[in-house]
């Protein structure tokens, strides 16, 4: 192979690897740009190959601007995502229903103001706790069993709990119980119920859970 033919090869290899470089992912393609434009320098050095230099700077040009594009539209959208969560958080803690996730072991996970309000304790020592601290022994038993029901690939389930406030009175909720799509955990929705059986009295509470 004559000395010429061998540099066409060199420099057509150089901007194969040039153009292997700009054209990956974003990420990659931004971790090597210094390694492309030492490509194009290579490139530039040659009078056979200076016409590929010219061509091949228009295309990293192109490519910067698409990628700061891309930077652009990024910011954009996490300003939009970060304000839709704020959004719906503030939704959930204002909701004039109780929310609340348990897992199966009925701990609290999460829960908005409204819930904690009804359990008559501030959210921050509630999460982390058992729901049953709350629950007459039969509404434990009986969500315990709806969970397991639940969890068996069963759809939303209604009933009626007795729960007790710092007064010791008990009162009776209506929940919606569903499975958690995000995860291992269930969904609860509370609001209070008319109910003759939750007449004020006296719940033994172990308040030593708390």
């Amino acid at each position: 192979m004559t000395n010429r033919s061998t540099e066409a090869a060199s420099q057509c290899d150089l901007r194969t690897r040039a153009v292997s470089r700009m054209t990956g992912d974003a990420q990659a393609a931004l971790q090597m740009t210094t390694v492309a434009y030492g490509v194009l320098h290579e490139l530039a050095s040659s009078p056979t190959t200076a016409a590929d230099a010219l061509a091949l700077l228009h295309e990293l040009q192109v490519h910067q601007v698409e990628l700061d594009l891309q930077a652009e539209e990024l910011r954009g959208s996490r300003i939009e995502l970060e304000a839709a969560l704020r959004r719906q958080i503030q939704l959930y803690d204002a909701a004039p229903v109780g929310y609340a996730t348990v897992d199966l072991g009925l701990t609290l996970l999460e829960l908005n103001l409204t819930g904690a309000a009804m359990l008559g304790w501030d959210r921050d020592v509630l999460l982390g706790q058992p729901l049953s601290a709350f629950l007459a022994a039969q509404s434990t038993s009986e969500l315990r069993a709806l969970l397991a029901h639940i969890q068996g690939h069963h759809g939303p389930q209604a009933c009626t709990f007795l729960i007790a406030g710092l007064s010791g009175g008990m009162r009776a909720v209506n929940a919606t119980v569903c499975a958690d799509p995000a995860g291992d955990a269930f969904l609860i929705a509370l609001m209070d119920a008319e109910d003759p059986a939750a007449s004020p009295g006296t719940w033994p509470r172990d308040d030593g859970l708390l």
